[in-house]
């Protein structure tokens, strides 16, 4: 797997995942300096090469110098995510998230609010992929991610672990109408198909951002966003 940009791929190097070798441009400057002297730590290979030689490997020309190159993505088991014990955690459970923007972004804001883990199905979702981590900003080197075969199924893992569920959907009670406390999981669905019946159903609240303006919905990870920071006012 390969992790490109600056910020990514300093995320990267803070972790311990093994990381087999750096390809970075010749006469680095700036981060990329940094970057270098981070790698000479941890005894990790690096390779000084031309701007074309990264432009070749690079998965979408946004390398901004430097390409790391690690194993593949390494998914949490759906136990380490349910299975946490703090009466505050927080997980976000994606929902037919498709695009590897939103997937990124959202893994992002998680991360950034302190949520102990996101949770996506097999099936018709987006996967960590090195655009993902990239998006992420390096987030996705910080935080639990698990794959599942059955969304419906970790939503009973969660709920059997204390978890209340709440489904972000445009026709549920407005968030800051609706009791929040404990071990919080919230559902984000997909942008044109929001969260699914058979999931909703499964939640035990519908929550919803109230919308004043023309555009009757938001981006996913906006709207994930304003939810976990207002989860965590709460508290």
């Amino acid at each position: 797997m390969k992790t490109e940009g600056r910020n990514a791929v300093l995320e990267l190097l803070k972790t311990d995942k093994n990381i087999d070798k750096l390809l970075i441009e010749k006469n680095p400057q700036g981060s990329l300096n940094k970057i270098f002297a981070e790698a000479r730590k941890r005894n990790i290979r690096v390779q000084f090469v031309d701007k074309k030689v990264l432009a070749k490997e690079s998965t979408d020309g946004r390398h901004q110098g430097v390409i790391a190159f690690t194993t593949d993505f390494k998914y949490a088991a759906l136990e380490e995510i349910a299975g946490c014990g703090k009466q505050t955690s927080l997980v976000v459970l994606c929902d037919g998230i498709e695009d590897v923007h939103n997937l990124g972004s959202i893994i992002r804001v998680a991360e950034c609010a302190g949520a102990d883990g996101v949770i996506i199905p097999a099936n018709k979702s987006a996967s960590v992929t090195e655009a993902v981590i990239r998006i992420s900003a390096g987030a996705a080197e910080h935080l639990k991610v698990a794959k599942v075969n059955s969304l419906g199924y970790a939503i009973e893992e969660l709920k059997k672990n204390g978890y209340w569920l709440y489904a972000l959907e445009a026709d549920g009670k407005s968030i800051y109408e609706t009791e929040i406390s404990g071990k919080i999981a919230l559902v984000i669905g997909g942008e044109d198909s929001g969260v699914r019946r058979l999931t909703r159903e499964k939640c035990d609240e519908c929550v919803s951002l109230p919308l004043y303006g023309k555009v009757n919905s938001l981006n996913a990870s906006v709207a994930l966003g304003v939810a976990v920071y207002e989860v965590i006012r709460r508290r």
